[in-house]
């Protein structure tokens, strides 16, 4: 089996990229920036994974192509690359241009990725693709006035971006259902990473208690489910 899991240097990713190869896989190891991403795969092969880096660009297509050209097969693919955007800027304090940045790389790019590699998932024997998303992208969660998130302040970038990004696997799960391929998304929950270092209050949770349920929903036996969202505790609301 072979996983691909993009913006896997560090973080959530390296995480999904050292839990993936303990189970046996063969990992290819997405990262913009090629030193960082063969730092990142020599620690997991001397820790005994089969990992190999790949320089993969999620907002550039012609890395996306090299990276796809180099395969000959792919079992998973973990969508794990994306950025936050601008932290406390409201809707209505926000230029275009920063929406359009965002969503380049937590939509489109997710889209390209996955679109550049769907003939190799097409032929595998069980084909599983992983969105990661964010549990501020459910709609329940930010309306609901008992939750937690609906009292975060307003904003127009990444919890946009993540809703979209559920809307895309589920439309991508409804299209490859008939061929097999199981596509869901997963709520990793806030963990101390590089991703949160500027948040305004403490985070514990770890990377690799975020990445579980990335790893359980990349290796779902044949009768899982496709075209949910998932966290720890199951089934997350849109």
């Amino acid at each position: 089996m072979t996983a691909l899991v993009t913006g896997a240097n560090k973080g959530i990713g390296h995480e999904v990229a050292a839990g993936l190869a303990a189970r046996g896989m063969s990992v290819l190891l997405g990262s913009r920036d090629r030193a960082r991403g063969e730092r990142a795969a020599a620690r997991l092969r001397a820790e005994g994974g089969d990992v190999r880096p790949v320089v993969l660009d999620v907002t550039d297509p012609a890395t996306i192509q090299a990276a796809a050209a180099s395969l000959d097969r792919l079992d998973v693919l973990v969508n794990n690359a994306g950025v936050s955007g601008p932290l406390g800027e409201p809707p209505g304090g926000t230029p275009a241009a920063t929406l359009r940045e965002v969503f380049e790389t937590n939509v489109v790019g997710v889209l390209m990725v996955t679109n550049a590699v769907l003939p190799l998932l097409r032929r595998s024997p069980a084909p599983r693709v992983v969105n990661v998303s964010s549990g501020v992208g459910s709609l329940a969660h930010q309306t609901d006035p008992g939750h937690y998130m609906s009292a975060l302040p307003a904003s127009a970038t990444y919890p946009v971006s993540k809703t979209a990004l559920n809307q895309l696997t589920v439309q991508y799960a409804r299209e490859l259902r008939k061929d097999g391929i199981l596509v869901n998304a997963a709520a990793p929950g806030a963990c101390a990473t590089d991703f949160t270092k500027d948040l305004p209050f403490p985070i514990t949770r770890t990377a690799a208690q975020g990445a579980a349920v990335v790893i359980r929903l990349a290796t779902l036996p044949a009768d899982g489910p496709t075209g949910g969202f998932f966290d720890d505790d199951g089934r997350v609301p849109w």
